[in-house]
């Protein structure tokens, strides 16, 4: 009877774990299938802070979507189908490549990012992450698998543009996670330098933060997300992030981040940057919360980028 008994307690718990695990993956990493936009159909984020800027946000994503470009696409080392957009502003012009936030998509994430880099005088990459809008993919890796992605971009535009052409590696929240990560590694001379616009330092202190702010322990739930991540994403969580990238950063990296940001706290871009050990600089983005540090201070924000692309010339 004991046996039974026990069994029955064993087995209940081994649903019961793979019941968390399943619901793991599916709440934090799992991206449902994305249907294409209609013509007049625009995903813009709405409530609070994001409402201020709702006519702006909407008015670029109209703007991006008409501006003449080019559709691209690459394949990631694990044989998903990547897809971007190229804006071009001048042949021969510097091209930065720039990646959404979690869960995004490079229209919505990005906008703004397009008019930015025409006012820096310079052609825009725009692309979606893996699991995210028109790319394929159902699992997001917090910068993991997607840094990978970036050296393939990276690849891609070197082949398409030359090999003298010089590239800035760009991205937003999980984005500039993406290119943090990237920055940590081996790259060709081509790339100028990164830059984050308010990204965290560790999937795991992100994750963490969010859990915590849902009023649950992440001590006790951040092992089970991990392997989750191991058994159904086919990734290691922890095999690399931001905070110990920029330690080891191989390029120069800016940091953009606003000081009201309540998602992505502030101190986790400020933290990354007095860690990272190349050349550096920050940017506190007065009043923004999460995502909003370009068109809350949009002069600013580019007066920023200019000083301190002026320094590496130094």
């Amino acid at each position: 009877m004991i046996f039974y008994i026990l069994g029955g307690i064993v087995a209940f718990l081994l649903i019961a774990i793979t019941i968390l695990l399943v619901y793991c993956y599916m709440h934090v990493f799992y991206s449902k299938p994305r249907k294409p936009l209609k013509a007049d159909e625009y995903d813009i984020v709405t409530g609070g802070e994001y409402d201020k800027h709702y006519d702006q946000l909407l008015t670029w994503a109209k703007q991006t979507r008409e501006t003449p470009h080019e559709d691209v696409e690459i394949k990631s080392f694990d044989g998903l189908t990547l897809r971007g957009k190229y804006y071009e502003y001048k042949k021969g012009a510097p091209v930065e490549i720039m990646f959404n936030g979690y869960r995004g998509n490079a229209e919505r994430d990005m906008a703004g990012g397009v008019e930015r880099c025409f006012l820096l005088k310079r052609n825009a990459l725009v692309v979606n992450q893996r699991s995210c809008g028109a790319s394929d993919g159902k699992t997001a890796t917090f910068g993991i698998n997607e840094s990978k992605d970036c050296l393939k971009w990276i690849d891609f535009a070197i082949h398409k543009f030359g090999k003298d052409v010089k590239l800035i590696i760009t991205g937003i929240s999980m984005g500039g996670t993406t290119v943090l990560i990237t920055a940590g590694q081996k790259l060709p001379q081509n790339v100028w330098y990164a830059l984050a616009d308010c990204p965290f330092t560790s999937a795991k202190d992100i994750i963490s933060k969010v859990i915590k702010d849902m009023g649950l322990p992440p001590k006790l739930l951040y092992p089970f997300i991990k392997l989750s991540a191991k058994l159904f994403g086919k990734f290691n969580l922890d095999e690399d992030s931001p905070i110990e990238a920029v330690k080891r950063a191989t390029i120069p990296v800016i940091i953009l981040h606003g000081d009201k940001d309540d998602y992505v706290p502030y101190e986790m871009g400020k933290n990354l940057y007095e860690t990272c050990a190349s050349k550096k600089a920050f940017f506190c983005s007065k009043g923004a919360v999460h995502g909003l540090a370009f068109p809350e201070n949009k002069e600013d924000y580019i007066k920023a980028i200019q000083d301190f692309e002026s320094s590496l010339a130094e």
